[in-house]
């Protein structure tokens, strides 16, 4: 989901409190297991860029969203998930927002996606066209567009307003039969499903346009279930329920801006800063048989994690010439060990911010702040208690708990001496990219 925040769904405390029930994500909950302490990026692009390479976007060139424009999204050098799983057998589709490139070379289709459908930025556009003066000025404006593998995408139509009330039911539609088309041909798949739903504009398919009578947020909640249960309907119609991964999760923390802000539930702040807000959001995931149903744990687990593990599943091998961020969390969702990561550094942008460890987080910028001011560096680094201080209320500096700061600076050492071998690749880096010292290029 796009900019879905921890608060908003039942089983997480959302639902009915946010104005729309979820019973279907809800149901999906108590058939598998549901992450607390599930960890992301705090930017769409940044999120959606750690998922498909299993590295922090810090070092793709992808940590923050990207300006139109400018030349974006990841260099042709980065493996992606579905190349992995597209040279293990897979066959792969991206149905949704891509936020990771918009020239042809760097859509989904040209990043391991046998086909795929949706936007290459973001919503936020869908605002433009009926923007007065914008057409006359030459705005270009952005279109919801298709392709498939070894051919140049499409354009479908223009993404205004009416193509955002649209674009997730035809996802959906595109997602199911993608999944019939497999499973009648007897090919396993992996399908990448970034829905548009809740980003701003909020504004849900006429369907569900009044349904709860809360107004358009909450009606978009709404409909968000219902397209998942629509998903999990037709993996049980297919037969296939009990050898399909099924994962339900969101980029980033919510939005602050009215009417279509969102709810951090416990903890505070929004997206595009380093407060458990922005970091923590909703994440089940199902193998009926493998995966324990109806378990609830608060180990910490980070998004770059899904990459390393579903290529462990799946028989996929991981690149040997990069270093990969990603843990491999399959025992761990299994049921059998504990998770295998302790920490990870926090960046926002190009700036590492924080550092948590365990139930500890130390900050290296003040916390509070709107998402768009700059951020102010502390003279001294606060250290927060997640335990006692859900909400990072009561920063700490000298207190008996300082000793935290040794395995904390310890996390952000292995991240820098990495550095050496593998410099950052920076933003708007043309392809082909030519790793420093390196000859095992893609």
């Amino acid at each position: 989901m796009d900019n879905l925040g921890y608060g908003e769904v039942g089983c997480y405390g959302g639902g009915e409190i946010r104005g729309a029930p979820t019973p279907r994500i809800d149901k999906l909950a108590t058939e598998g297991t549901r992450l607390t302490n599930f960890n992301v990026e705090a930017q769409c692009t940044p999120s959606r860029s750690a998922i498909m390479t299993g590295r922090f976007a810090i070092r793709s060139g992808t940590h923050s969203v990207p300006t139109i424009g400018v030349k974006d999204g990841l260099t042709q050098w980065e493996v992606t998930i579905a190349e992995l799983l597209s040279n293990a057998g897979y066959q792969t589709a991206h149905f949704g927002k891509w936020h990771l490139g918009s020239d042809q070379s760097r859509l989904p289709n040209s990043n391991g996606f046998d086909e795929w459908y949706g936007i290459p930025r973001t919503t936020d556009e869908a605002m433009y066209p009926s923007q007065p003066g914008a057409k006359d000025a030459g705005f270009p404006f952005m279109y919801v567009m298709e392709g498939k593998k070894g051919a140049s995408s499409t354009n479908l139509a223009v993404y205004d307003l009416e193509q955002r009330r649209l674009i997730d039911a035809e996802i959906t539609r595109r997602s199911i039969n993608f999944m019939q088309r497999n499973v009648q041909a007897k090919k396993p798949f992996y399908i990448y499903i970034p829905f548009t739903l809740v980003h701003f504009p909020a504004l849900p398919n006429e369907k569900f346009r009044g349904k709860t009578g809360n107004g358009d947020f909450p009606d978009a909640l709404a409909e968000m279930d219902d397209h998942v249960g629509e998903i999990l309907d037709a993996i049980d119609r297919l037969g296939i329920r009990d050898n399909t991964i099924v994962v339900f999760t969101s980029d980033n923390g919510p939005d602050p801006t009215a009417p279509s802000q969102g709810s951090s539930g416990p903890w505070r702040g929004y997206y595009f800063t380093h407060m458990e807000g922005s970091l923590r959001t909703p994440f089940i995931i199902r193998w009926p048989g493998k995966i324990p149903a109806g378990r609830v744990t608060n180990e910490i687990v980070h998004e770059v994690d899904t990459y390393t593990t579903f290529a462990k599943i799946a028989g996929a091998v991981l690149p040997e010439d990069r270093p990969i961020d990603g843990v491999d969390q399959s025992d761990f969702f299994f049921g059998k060990v504990t998770s295998n990561r302790e920490g990870f550094p926090v960046f926002v942008a190009d700036r590492l911010e924080a550092v948590k460890w365990k139930h500890y987080k130390m900050s290296f910028y003040e916390q509070e702040r709107d998402w768009w001011s700059p951020a102010t560096r502390l003279g001294v680094p606060q250290i927060f208690d997640l335990y006692t201080d859900p909400k990072e209320e009561y920063p700490a500096t000298l207190t008996p708990i300082a000793w935290v700061a040794d395995p904390m600076m310890k996390i952000i050492g292995e991240f820098e001496k990495s550095l050496a071998k593998y410099p950052l690749i920076k933003p708007g880096t043309p392809d082909p990219y030519q790793p420093p010292n390196n000859k095992n290029v893609k």
